[in-house]
């Protein structure tokens, strides 16, 4: 042993990883891609092209476990965005309801549902950061209760956003499930699969029992979205059911599982490829293309408006329709920020309100209220930055703020003089 290698043992306190076989642990690899994979041909391709690679010496340097690992998934990803090859020295235990790549249980993510909110105007916004497995055989399934109180929260919004930008997929069980919950329970839309054991379709075993027919669907994703969260958004988007805001996903159709070489690799292999049934295609290598294509980090604040607006095109009335429209008037008035009138004009007590710049913000403070932020509207007109159903507006006499009036989206209004201190 070196020196150097000593010191890294010693310091690290991590064991020294040597390979001495490089060459037989490809063979397992490639015997696992041709016995596996879902295309026997393509797998007789893939395995053969290991084994040439590993007989001419391609992979004779790594003699780290770990660095071979990496490399076997930089020549395999191409070929199939869901290859993916690791090391492990010991295999973890691992909870029987835990999360794939994870040894806690799905319980202490909520099964994937990581965010569930009702944005400004009604509309439910929903973040699903993996697919769980449900067990329709199981009447309690955890994973679907967990999928049943997300869309029920969502019910009596007038449009529903579903993130998927940080989701990296999960199981076809959890696709099918949350794709009806806005189709018709007889709507042929579903994926089917192929594999070298025959086809599997997407269709879940128990739709969901009142599906959302007619509100508007906006579907996010990045190119962080893969596999199973790839589903959704291809099949809600090929059934005409969701608009998908972003940028283009993954590209990861094939599902698949994990397997396990005798050295200790583990090594996801796809099984199967799906198929849609509107269009007969599906998203391998392409990725989910957006409908709507922004920068990811954007797509949230894109989808609002969108859902915004259609909310805004269609029948809404009365106190709905004011709420609309003002939370769109604040998502416009975020994006082309507005001057502030000078905090000389504007500052003093307006009843129990004292109002007041920082750090050339507005803000409104009550006793023992967390502070309003208040955004510009335009002139003389500000909004609550953190409910823009509540608006504030400056009023003057010979140009001097004598008083401020809050509105709310329901009509309401309250008129507040200012105090004859300030």
């Amino acid at each position: 042993m070196s020196r150097y290698a000593l010191f890294a043992l010693i310091v690290t306190g991590l064991p020294l990883i040597a390979n001495a076989e490089p060459r037989q642990d490809v063979e397992s690899v490639a015997a696992l891609i041709e016995s596996k994979y879902f295309d026997p041909r393509r797998a007789e391709e893939i395995a053969t092209g290991l084994r040439k690679s590993a007989a001419a010496g391609d992979f004779d340097r790594f003699d780290d476990q770990r660095d071979l690992a990496v490399e076997l998934t930089r020549r395999l990803k191409p070929l199939d965005g869901h290859f993916d090859v690791r090391w492990n020295s010991r295999e973890a235990p691992r909870s029987q309801t835990s999360r794939p790549g994870s040894a806690l249980p799905e319980s202490r993510t909520n099964y994937g549902f990581a965010r569930i909110e009702r944005l400004h105007g009604n509309v439910a916004y929903m973040e699903l950061t993996y697919a769980a497995h449900i067990d329709f055989a199981d009447v309690d399934s955890p994973s679907k209760r967990s999928a049943d109180s997300a869309l029920a929260m969502s019910r009596d919004a007038d449009a529903v956003i579903i993130d998927l930008r940080r989701n990296g997929g999960g199981s076809p069980a959890m696709v099918g499930y949350l794709v009806s919950a806005f189709v018709d329970e007889k709507a042929d839309v579903y994926n089917t699969f192929h594999s070298r054991q025959g086809t599997t379709s997407e269709r879940p075993a128990r739709t969901y029992a009142k599906p959302m027919l007619s509100v508007p669907v906006y579907v996010l994703t990045s190119g962080r979205t893969g596999s199973a969260a790839e589903a959704i958004a291809f099949t809600l988007q090929s059934a005409q059911r969701a608009a998908i805001v972003g940028a283009r996903s993954g590209g990861a159709a094939n599902p698949g599982a994990q397997f396990t070489t005798p050295q200790g690799y583990t090594l996801f292999i796809s099984t199967g490829s799906p198929r849609n049934p509107v269009n007969g295609r599906n998203w391998e290598g392409d990725g989910v293309k957006p409908d709507v294509e922004v920068a990811a980090e954007r797509a949230l604040v894109r989808a609002h408006e969108l859902a915004l607006q259609k909310i805004l095109g269609g029948s809404i009335a009365g106190a709905a329709r004011t709420d609309a429209q003002w939370a769109l008037d604040a998502l416009s008035a975020k994006a082309q920020p507005k001057a502030l009138a000078s905090a000389d004009e504007v500052a003093g007590q307006f009843g129990p309100y004292k109002l007041e710049t920082i750090a050339g913000v507005l803000v409104a403070n009550r006793a023992r209220w967390p502070t309003i932020t208040l955004s510009p509207l335009g002139k003389d007109l500000y909004y609550f930055d953190h409910d823009p159903s509540r608006r504030v507006r400056i009023e003057r006499e010979n140009s001097a703020v004598v008083a401020i009036t809050v509105h709310s989206s329901d009509g309401s209004e309250q008129r507040l003089r200012r105090s004859a201190a300030d």
